[in-house]
């Protein structure tokens, strides 16, 4: 029988629905209210390095953050029971957001190790959203992290999820990100580097494999809202700064014909001609215009979703080939200066001394790379073609 969150495991931890209808205050109170989270609070504090303005966030109780997905030989810390996964035995917490696919569901709820945790009350937010300077300490940090689950359905995620369904992930992602970019607004204003007021900053990513970050097979994403500007947020509105234009509309226009590897229509897939790593992939949508999720029309988010398939079909088909056990990293690129793109990070190789430099040492070439991701989705679509014709 498949692994899944049976609607029964589902329904203690429902506390809402639709994550639209939940204010800020509740979303904070919802978090107080999670006993579990209370046992793994983050330090609270960040620091930026003077020499590069890297942020550097400190969070003691995340290294006791267990996994389940470590390989043969390497202890594993107690996750599961009798082999099942925790998710779909309910052992998680509250959620806040669900929505029908075809087969089960997807949910959003809170992560039981938070990055950053929200502030206490309401009263204890600064005028000044981004927090004072604590001397030695560092600077307050505090935020939300959540935790989008692709499919209650335990072998389901963006690799086999059905078309329609990766559209209904994809938007209640983008109404997640939507409501904490303004969710304060009515609480207080802060000025971004942009010019324009935001409340904070919402960071989207997938990790998938322990190598690279990730810790639970079940397939899901990660959305962070905080006060601490990631670094290639600043990087992306630095670049528009220096240049008059947004990197995605530079990448649009300059990177080699050669390296592109599929049209979506809206959006267009394709190896860096700067690839820090073999197989690194770009997806830009092509309205340059838009910066966030939640900006995207169903075309745009169509388009994308079908590039997120294709690209991590190609890593999980790739790595193994090569010799490298699969893991992978997916960053959402938004905000003033970046236009919107996502990056595929697959782990082809490890980070040396020299890279910790600044000199990156890349085990490929852009275009071999291109020319094997083309290959790779050409066999998916035959694959797929066979399968079709078979009736499996």
């Amino acid at each position: 029988m498949r692994q899944q969150l049976s609607q029964e495991n589902l329904a203690p931890l429902l506390e809402a629905e639709n994550l639209e209808e939940l204010s800020f205050v509740q979303l904070a109170n919802l978090f107080s209210r999670e006993k579990g989270i209370s046992n793994f609070i983050p330090d609270g504090t960040f620091q930026v390095d003077p020499r590069n303005g890297d942020r550097v966030v400190f969070n003691s109780s995340r290294a006791r953050r267990p996994h389940d997905n470590r390989p043969d030989g390497i202890e594993l810390d107690v996750l599961e029971k009798d082999g099942k996964c925790v998710i779909c035995q309910g052992e998680t917490t509250g959620v806040i957001d669900l929505a029908d696919l075809s087969e089960g569901f997807t949910f959003i709820n809170k992560n039981l190790f938070p990055v950053f945790y929200p502030l206490t009350t309401i009263d204890d937010y600064p005028a000044d959203f981004g927090g004072g300077n604590l001397g030695s300490e560092g600077r307050a940090a505090h935020g939300f992290h959540f935790l989008q689950w692709t499919s209650s359905l335990h072998d389901r995620d963006w690799h086999n999820l059905p078309g329609d369904d990766r559209v209904v992930v994809m938007k209640r992602l983008a109404a997640l990100e939507e409501r904490l970019l303004y969710g304060f607004r009515a609480l207080q204003s802060n000025s971004s580097p942009g010019g324009e007021e935001y409340d904070g900053y919402v960071s989207i990513i997938k990790n998938y494999g322990h190598l690279v970050g990730g810790s639970l097979v079940h397939g899901h994403q990660q959305i962070v809202f905080s006060n601490v500007m990631p670094k290639h947020t600043h990087d992306n509105w630095r670049f528009q700064q220096e240049r008059g234009e947004t990197f995605s509309a530079y990448m649009l226009r300059e990177n080699p014909t050669e390296l592109l590897i599929r049209n979506y229509g809206p959006a267009v897939m394709m190896v860096p001609f700067f690839m820090r790593r073999s197989f690194d992939m770009l997806l830009l949508v092509k309205d340059t215009s838009k910066r966030y999720l939640h900006e995207l029309n169903r075309d745009e988010i169509r388009a994308v979703t079908d590039g997120w398939q294709d690209a991590i079909q190609v890593m999980l088909r790739v790595m193994p080939r090569i010799g490298r056990e699969v893991a992978y990293n997916v960053t959402t690129n938004n905000g003033p200066g970046a236009g919107f793109y996502f990056e595929f990070l697959p782990y082809t190789q490890e980070i040396g001394g020299l890279e910790h430099l600044g000199l990156i040492i890349c085990q490929g070439n852009p275009g071999d790379s291109a020319e094997q991701i083309r290959a790779i989705l050409s066999e998916l679509r035959v694959d797929h073609d066979r399968s079709n014709y078979s009736g499996e």
